[in-house]
């Protein structure tokens, strides 16, 4: 069986295109350490949603993977994916 390259039709992404695609789903920046930025967005429950982005101007492929994992613990994959991939 083949694996599936989940990196094919990634889309080049800067961190701060990603912090404002991740602001149109309520996320605020709350912190940055170096070129990390914090992101969080708080629910009416109370729960605490956060999210880490580097601001490069470029991110690496295998960082923008890990960066759309964690994103899909709190964005459905349909609203996620046409941010991440040119399809």
């Amino acid at each position: 069986m083949k694996a599936i390259n989940t990196q094919a039709g990634l889309k080049t992404l800067s961190g701060q295109e990603l912090v404002n695609s991740f602001g149109r789903f309520g996320f605020s920046r709350v912190s940055q350490q170096g070129s990390h930025v914090k992101l969080r967005r708080s629910l009416s429950d109370g729960t605490r949603q956060i999210l880490t982005v580097p601001l490069h101007r470029e991110l690496d492929r295998g960082t923008l993977m890990a960066i759309y994992r964690q994103a899909l613990r709190f964005i459905s994959e349909r609203e996620l994916r046409p941010i991440f991939y040119a399809e």
